[in-house]
């Protein structure tokens, strides 16, 4: 599924234009890369977290080269799932 997937799939199921649902879904993934931007880290109660780790910096190498490099430290965005979003998708059940 793809951005324009999911924002028929948000208009068809709240009965709203595709010009609604493409703004609330641009507010979310707005207010989720500001939030997380700022370090601080968003709970959705059954559904997930979103949070930031900081990676530290390490040597790695160059797959075409074999050189060895420096890969820099950062910080990345991080999605754990919440219990029900793990049911949801388990297959074994």
């Amino acid at each position: 599924m793809n951005k324009n997937d999911l924002i028929s799939a948000m208009a068809a199921d709240a009965g709203i234009t595709k010009a609604a649902a493409k703004k609330a879904l641009d507010s979310f993934t707005d207010n989720v890369t500001k939030t997380l931007k700022k370090g601080d880290k968003i709970s959705l109660v059954g559904f997930g977290t979103f949070s930031t780790s900081k990676r530290k910096a390490r040597s790695g190498r160059n797959p075409q080269t074999g050189a060895t490099m420096k890969i820099a430290a950062k910080t990345v965005a991080k999605f754990k799932a919440g219990s029900e979003l793990a049911k949801a998708v388990d297959k074994k059940k």
